[in-house]
């Protein structure tokens, strides 16, 4: 299970959302496996004024947050980021200095979805890769 939250300036992701979402899940079936279908990306977009940060950082600026189902390997998670970078420059043409990548991992207990805790819910995948 992943849950994606993007943000970044309103003018700058606006008119890229569907690619760099496209880049994102792309990276998440290669590197953890997840299913085609399981695609649960929000963007949070802010006005200039509401989302700053320092040079050398550019309008492409852009945070990506990963929540997951703990259960995959250090190894695993540094893939994907690694690949978020390669993707997002070569795709997108955003630099890895206008990109910051964040994996928050939680325990299957504190997932709730379908009606279940996650430690209760069949997946139709593996979180131990």
């Amino acid at each position: 299970m992943a849950q994606i939250k993007i943000h970044g300036l309103r003018g700058y992701l606006s008119v890229r959302r569907q690619a760099i979402s496209d880049v994102i899940h792309a990276c998440s079936v290669e590197v953890l496996q997840l299913p085609g279908d399981k695609r649960f990306h929000r963007f949070e977009m802010f006005d200039a004024e509401d989302f700053i940060f320092p040079a050398p950082r550019t309008e492409a600026y852009t945070i990506v947050e990963v929540l997951l189902m703990s259960g995959r390997t250090v190894e695993t998670r540094k893939r994907f980021i690694r690949r978020l970078f390669e993707q997002f420059e070569a795709v997108l043409g955003i630099s890895p200095t206008d990109l910051e990548i964040c994996l928050i991992e939680s325990a299957a207990p504190n997932w709730g979805f379908r009606g279940l805790h996650g430690d209760e819910a069949q997946l139709s995948y593996s979180i131990k890769v």
